[in-house]
């Protein structure tokens, strides 16, 4: 049962990564038509250095990255903080209506926020894009950011500390390796994002998630396996660096 379990797992692994591994290794074939047998060359990452409007697309996707990062890491862990040390009537629900953004498929959500923008003359363009990465990142950091926070605060209320007090010296500290996990985590998410950036997308201004859709859809060159390998193996780093951080700062329970 033990090999046959060990089958099972490396039969599930090789299902899952070698699409990925085929897909890497077509960018680097000199055939513009993906044929064997493989000849390695680098004529494509040459020619994606001269795709100007890929290389833009890339960019924006990087600065709205960033801006949803900053915007959504500070907003989450601020809810985070509120959420666990304060009472007030709602925090159950509050806290059940943040898993809902994360289950519901983002095409519905999309749709939704299109219709709401419209409706609200928000419109199109950067600013929505920038406002439907921040809403679907702030759950996934309210929750990561929470991991660090414990109920010591109270215990050193107990004991004397002031609520001030005892946020500044006992829950500030440590909430940075939460923070730098979820802010990682809302850029890993923002740059991955493709729904929302193509239904609130314009014309003159794209991410590369939807740049990339485009492109596929008119000529599947080995130049569009190259942006995908770097778009991929970023999402991987970030994940990565993710999970290092969510567990930087842990309790050693090894005696």
């Amino acid at each position: 049962m033990k090999k046959l379990g060990r089958v099972y797992l490396c039969a599930l692994i090789v299902f899952l990564y070698l699409p990925i591994a085929v897909m890497i290794a077509m960018g680097f074939n000199y055939s513009p038509y993906y044929q064997l047998p493989f000849r390695f060359s680098t004529r494509w990452v040459d020619e994606l250095l001269m795709i100007d409007d890929l290389i833009q697309a890339g960019r924006n996707s990087v600065v709205i990255a960033i801006i949803t990062t900053v915007i959504a890491t500070v907003l989450g862990t601020m809810a985070a903080v509120a959420l666990h040390r304060r009472e007030f009537p709602g925090r159950a629900l509050l806290r059940m209506l943040l898993l809902p953004p994360i289950a519901i498929p983002w095409l519905i959500t999309s749709t939704a926020m299109l219709v709401m923008f419209y409706w609200s003359g928000i419109g199109r363009g950067f600013h929505a894009m920038l406002i439907g990465h921040v809403a679907l990142a702030i759950p996934y950091v309210v929750l990561v950011a929470g991991l660090q926070i414990t109920d010591l605060e109270k215990a050193a209320m107990s004991l004397g500390s002031t609520p001030l007090h005892a946020f500044f010296r006992v829950t500030l500290p440590m909430l940075p390796p939460s923070m730098v996990g979820a802010a990682l985590f809302a850029f890993a998410v923002s740059l991955d994002q493709f729904v929302i950036s193509y239904f609130l997308a314009t014309p003159g201004y794209t991410t590369l998630p939807v740049r990339i859709y485009s492109a596929i859809r008119k000529d599947f060159t080995p130049d569009i396996n190259i942006i995908s390998t770097i778009l991929l193996l970023a999402s991987m780093a970030l994940v990565l660096l993710f999970a290092l951080f969510s567990h930087f700062g842990a309790r050693n329970d090894r005696s």
